[in-house]
């Protein structure tokens, strides 16, 4: 049984990932807040033995074999390169970090102590995203061309705080929301960004300069082009990912989303169909990967590089946004 430390008091922590790591084997032993009285809560609420308020308590104690980071993501890099040093496993939060020196930082750690890193990236989990994956590499579309990701919603109240307030804790709809639509493109298409052009929007709630919504587009190595829209703004938006090829077109409705819903439907000169789907929990998915590969089975649904590739790609739609013009996407792997 892997034992966990909680590094975040979180959000995403308590609504997901506690009860993917329990339903896939895992204990969870402590949780880190800088706040004692919050940790101890938290602790309370959640069934966990033990609460302490710094990262170097939580990877020194000799009960935690794997760390869970869900912090805000300026503090994911020292909190990711000390969980390595004591020989911890990591799970963390995407973005890894806010810059990408960071990033490949915690990654270079995790290799140089041997230990699994992985970025919970949890969309590569969906059914729906693998299905999507498994057409396109049977040749179910024929060559893929073109993409275009919907994954406009509205944020709501609970967890708008830092992500429209705090630009220096990686805030915007960019770093929060199109990281995840670059990793799901890579994972489907099996191939690379390169270039990134977009625009941004302040539409009323980001602040401190923080953009809510972003529209724009990335190419990728083999040609295929990639529209994307990402917003916390919008109320009554559906989400879907659709891949376009020479002979045919996947069309995911309700994809981009945390749990397993949504369909996929393949048009083709046959007509149209429905790809058969076997939803399952997607951190659960991401847990169990994890888990194995921790005991030398596979690698993480999502590895460290994974994170340093969407981060990558992030920062340069940032850029581009900000400038006006294209923007090489260059990871530095």
């Amino acid at each position: 049984m892997t034992r966990w430390g909680l590094i975040g008091a979180s959000t995403i922590a308590h609504e997901w990932v506690i009860g993917a790591i329990r339903a896939t084997g895992g204990d969870i032993v402590s949780v880190m807040s800088t706040s004692a009285k919050r940790g101890q809560k938290y602790a309370a609420d959640h069934g966990i033995g033990k609460a302490v308020t710094t990262t170097a308590d939580l990877v020194g104690d000799p009960q935690v074999d794997a760390v869970y980071i869900s912090t805000t993501n300026e503090l994911h890099r020292d909190q990711a390169i000390a969980a390595a040093r004591a020989g911890k496993h990591i799970l963390c939060e995407k973005p890894l970090a806010t810059s990408l020196s960071d990033a490949q930082a915690m990654v270079k750690a995790a290799k140089e102590a041997g230990v699994v890193m992985a970025t919970n990236h949890h969309l590569r989990n969906a059914a729906t995203h693998r299905a999507m994956r498994d057409a396109i590499a049977a040749g179910r579309i024929g060559k893929p061309l073109a993409a275009r990701v919907f994954h406009a919603v509205y944020l709501p109240p609970h967890l708008q705080g830092w992500r429209l307030e705090r630009p220096e804790a990686g805030g915007g709809v960019i770093l929060d929301i199109t990281v995840h639509d670059t990793d799901t493109l890579r994972f489907i298409l099996g191939d690379d960004p390169v270039e990134a052009i977009a625009f941004s929007q302040m539409a009323g709630l980001g602040k401190a300069g923080l953009e809510d919504a972003v529209m724009g587009v990335l190419r990728f190595k083999s040609g295929v082009i990639a529209q994307f829209h990402d917003g916390f703004t919008t109320k009554f938006a559906e989400t879907g990912l659709e891949v376009h090829g020479t002979d045919g077109s996947l069309i995911g409705r309700n994809v981009m989303t945390q749990r397993p819903v949504g369909t996929v439907t393949l048009r083709n000169a046959e007509g149209e169909q429905d790809l058969p789907l076997d939803h399952r929990n997607l951190y659960e998915t991401a847990l169990a990967a994890f888990h194995a590969a921790i005991a030398g089975k596979g690698k993480p649904a999502a590895t460290g590089e994974d994170g340093v590739w969407s981060l990558a790609t992030g920062l340069a739609v940032v850029e581009a946004a900000q400038t006006g013009k294209a923007v090489k996407i260059e990871p530095g792997l």
